[in-house]
């Protein structure tokens, strides 16, 4: 997929969350790169058969002062990772076998890992830990 296509289903997905969770989002960037870094790879503690769909970084809301911004104040960012949102949505393939339509379920798959990753990441940027996004994912499914 290309960057610039992929980068319009990073911006769909960001505009899929409630306005009011858009209201009370500050100071943050929202980056897209191929893959993570192996800075970043490392400070996760990941494996070498484990990889990234998205990362978080920067102060959460929770626990920003009533100083947070006086002087200067480098933005939060979350960035998307393309190629393993890519193959998360590959895993997710179905095969419409009457319209033959793969293309098109493919960027729908990609759609729905791109939103749950912005979903995810931004609910760090709230303050919630990776126990309480992950519970909170699987109160979302269950609906």
């Amino acid at each position: 997929m290309q960057r610039s296509e992929f980068e319009k289903l990073v911006a769909e997905g960001y505009e899929r969350l409630p306005k009011w969770v858009q209201q009370k989002i500050k100071n943050v960037g929202l980056l897209v790169e191929d893959e993570p870094s192996e800075e970043d790879r490392k400070a996760q503690g990941l494996s070498d058969d484990e990889t990234l769909l998205g990362l978080y970084k920067g102060i959460p809301l929770s626990e920003r002062g009533e100083h947070y911004g006086v002087g200067p104040t480098m933005p939060d960012t979350i960035t998307l990772y393309q190629i393993p949102i890519e193959d998360a949505a590959e895993e997710l393939r179905t095969y419409d076998v009457v319209n033959n339509d793969l293309r098109s379920r493919y960027l729908e798959n990609v759609r729905k890992v791109v939103a749950e990753t912005i979903w995810h990441e931004f609910a760090h940027h709230f303050g919630m830990d990776e126990g309480e996004v992950q519970a909170r994912e699987h109160r979302r499914k269950d609906f």
